[in-house]
């Protein structure tokens, strides 16, 4: 209702000012009239705005433009590689998260990893570090991939191929990423991939919270979301009561991994972040889980996301898909960590497919000092500077003519063998997926063992066929993370 309100009373100033002289643009940032700035086209595009500011981003001389929101604040949007080495490397520590962020995640995220800045980022990050060294990669893909794989996925999908359901692959992987994100964060198996495909109230919780949070960001005001949070009514309410339900979960989870540690002593050597956190001290009920609440954000919807449009991908380009299996077939004969490990091809092809639909299409610092960035663009302190690596995906300049193609050979290149093919990775800077400089992702090689050990598994004995039309592209949705919106419906085919 207070949205509602707000939008028309908007439209009421935009007729007043429309008649006199706009605010200076330039061809490439959408039109801004006094006061409400850009917030027309803004609403007009809401439901797209990836879309919509790749658009301008791409159109831009200098894959920069600046969005003037409502009330005289601007957001500097930019695809440019020299400003995002900028925010994420050289001055990294002019552009942190920031009040901004901080603020309205704060419900769902607290003071956890990906929500704080300076000397708790970094301690958080030094003892997460441990939980991604080589052995605890192998232990993850071996016992806790490996097994949800065999033991859960796979029986579902042949379940879909004798009864001929069309199942939501989407909602799938997700609940396979969630079961895998908490055994690494808590130690505990909620067993959300069950053949029943359970309605777990931790998990629906974790979903409403998620989308209510990156609502937050899309309104006109954040004095909007507080006064509802106030008077304690709608979405603001729905999230009071999810995160309710997460933390009395977390909670639980976290007194039954005290008891386990104090019991038994050899239960410290436990690979679970939690254990990890505990074991260095720290038992603060609120301060450890938030970081692990952080940790099952990134991990539940950054792979599941990945994984479904790569699906999609591979649907639309079968020569590819052949490729893979030929590769899968070639290193079936390898141990497991080493099998994924070495799958040259089906990483370059992982990395095209978050090329065209990271996971992350847009992502933001804000800046704690006046800056002038390498374009020459001066930024105050505390404007908003997001980077955009769904745009950088798009752009015929670092990517070549053929850009809007899925192609993998863009990563590979013989070696002087002339015997094989060897990855080539891109500048992180060009390609951002992961973020670059200090706050890379700590997970990155763990994202790619478990994605590749699941298409490896799936695709071996497996074609996902598509059950949606065709003819275009699926409607993506961001919250957070981008996904399909109402899902991936597909057919599962057995591979002959």
């Amino acid at each position: 209702m207070l949205v509602e309100l707000s939008f028309l009373i908007t439209i009421f100033l935009s007729f007043f000012f429309i008649f006199f002289k706009t605010t200076s643009n330039t061809d490439s940032s959408p039109k801004s009239y006094p006061l409400i700035g850009s917030f027309l086209a803004y609403y007009t595009n809401r439901h797209r705005l990836t879309q919509w500011t790749s658009y301008y981003v791409r159109n831009s001389p200098t894959l920069t433009i600046l969005l003037r929101r409502p009330f005289g604040q601007i957001r500097v949007i930019t695809g440019n590689p020299q400003i995002v080495q900028h925010i994420l490397k050289n001055q990294f520590s002019m552009y942190q998260k920031g009040d901004i962020f901080h603020n309205t995640l704060y419900d769902l995220l607290g003071d956890g990893i990906f929500n704080v800045d300076g000397d708790e980022w970094k301690f958080q990050r030094q003892v997460s570090s441990h939980e991604f060294n080589t052995k605890s990669l192998r232990h993850f893909v071996e016992h806790v991939v490996d097994s949800e794989l065999n033991e859960r996925l796979i029986p579902i999908l042949k379940s879909a191929v004798v009864n001929d359901t069309t199942l939501d692959l989407q909602d799938i992987l997700q609940r396979f990423a969630f079961d895998n994100i908490c055994r690494i964060a808590f130690g505990y198996d909620p067993k959300y991939l069950a053949p029943s495909l359970p309605k777990a109230q931790f998990a629906i919780a974790f979903e409403d919270a998620v989308i209510i949070s990156s609502e937050r960001f899309r309104m006109i005001s954040p004095l909007l979301w507080k006064l509802k949070r106030f008077l304690n009514i709608g979405s603001e309410k729905r999230l009071k009561e999810a995160v309710s339900e997460i933390r009395q979960f977390a909670t639980k989870i976290l007194n039954e991994k005290k008891q386990e540690l104090s019991s038994n002593s050899s239960s410290i050597q436990s690979v679970d972040l939690l254990s990890r956190f505990l074991s260095s001290g720290h038992s603060d009920e609120k301060f450890v889980t938030d970081i692990v609440i952080s940790f099952i954000l990134a991990g539940r919807d950054t792979t599941s996301a990945a994984m479904t449009w790569f699906f999609w991908l591979i649907y639309k380009n079968p020569d590819i898909e052949s490729k893979i299996v030929n590769e899968i077939n070639a290193k079936s004969d390898s141990p497991i960590y080493d099998e994924v490990k070495d799958m040259v091809y089906t990483h370059a092809s992982l990395c095209e497919s978050m090329r065209l639909y990271p996971p992350v299409p847009v992502d933001s610092k804000i800046a704690n000092v006046d800056d002038v960035l390498p374009d020459g663009t001066a930024v105050k302190k505390g404007t908003m500077v997001s980077y955009h690596p769904y745009a950088m995906g798009r752009v015929e300049k670092f990517w070549g003519k053929d850009w809007k193609e899925f192609r993998p050979e863009r990563w590979l290149e013989k070696d002087e063998t002339m015997e094989k093919v060897k990855f080539v990775a891109r500048d992180p800077y060009i390609y951002p997926v992961f973020q670059a400089g200090p706050r890379i992702c700590l997970g990155k090689d763990m994202a790619f063992l478990q994605m590749k050990r699941v298409v490896a598994g799936v695709l071996q004995q497996f074609k996902v066929v598509s059950a949606i039309d065709d003819s275009s592209e699926p409607v993506f949705i961001t919250n957070l993370t981008m996904k399909m919106k109402d899902g991936f419906p597909v057919k599962i085919k057995e591979r002959k």
